[in-house]
Order: C-alpha cells, then sequence, then structure tokens
C-alpha cells in the first residue's frame, strides 16, 4: 500500500479557511439554522459542513462555497491583515453566539 501523502498548507491557508468556516457557523446561526438544515440545503453531509465549519482543509471548497453562498456569506478579501483582523473578529463573535442552535420542541397539548 502506498504511503500516503502529508500535505503541509501555509499559515495564510490555514486562516483563510478558518475564517471561512466561521463566517459560514456565524452566519447560520444568526439565520436560526440548523447544521442539518444547512447541510440539506448544500446538498451535503451534515458532517462535512461540520468540518468546513471548524476550517478542515480537506473539505472540498465546492462544498464550502455553496454553504456560504446560502447563508448569504461574501467571499474573497485576500489582504493578509485584513483576513486576520477579520479571523479574530469572528472568532470574538462566536464566542458570543450559542454553542449549538436547536429548534423548540412543539408544545404537547394533553388536556383532554
Amino acid at each position: 500500500m502506498p504511503k500516503p501523502i502529508i500535505r503541509t498548507y501555509s499559515r495564510y491557508t490555514r486562516d483563510a479557511t478558518a475564517l471561512l468556516g466561521g463566517l459560514i457557523r456565524a452566519a447560520r446561526k444568526e439565520r436560526r439554522l440548523t447544521a442539518q438544515e444547512l447541510a440539506d440545503r448544500a446538498g451535503i453531509s451534515r458532517g462535512l459542513l461540520q468540518r468546513i465549519e471548524k476550517g478542515d482543509l480537506k473539505s472540498g471548497i465546492g462544498a464550502a462555497f455553496e454553504a456560504a453562498t446560502i447563508v448569504g456569506v461574501n467571499l474573497f478579501d485576500a489582504d493578509q491583515t485584513t483576513l486576520t483582523r477579520h479571523l479574530i473578529q469572528t472568532k470574538d463573535k462566536l464566542a458570543l453566539l450559542p454553542k449549538s442552535v436547536r429548534r423548540k420542541s412543539k408544545l404537547v397539548r394533553d388536556d383532554f
């Protein structure tokens, strides 16, 4: 069996991927979408969406861009200082948002 290829990524690439994932997660939560709802709309699995939101570098770029488009994230800001500033702002914003989004359960009417 051939050896797996170990790929290295630049800091800029890691930061850009983390920023895009964070922006997608923040926009999804602001729109009160669950991960499953966004994954269904994007035509991907919930696991793939979670990897995209975590900034996994092995996630498909098309899937990441589709999820970003659905939640209204504008793409491409190429300057390194701007990218870093956006990444810090997104992390701060995510710290203020709830860790998970859940649908409210329907009230059961059991007063026969």
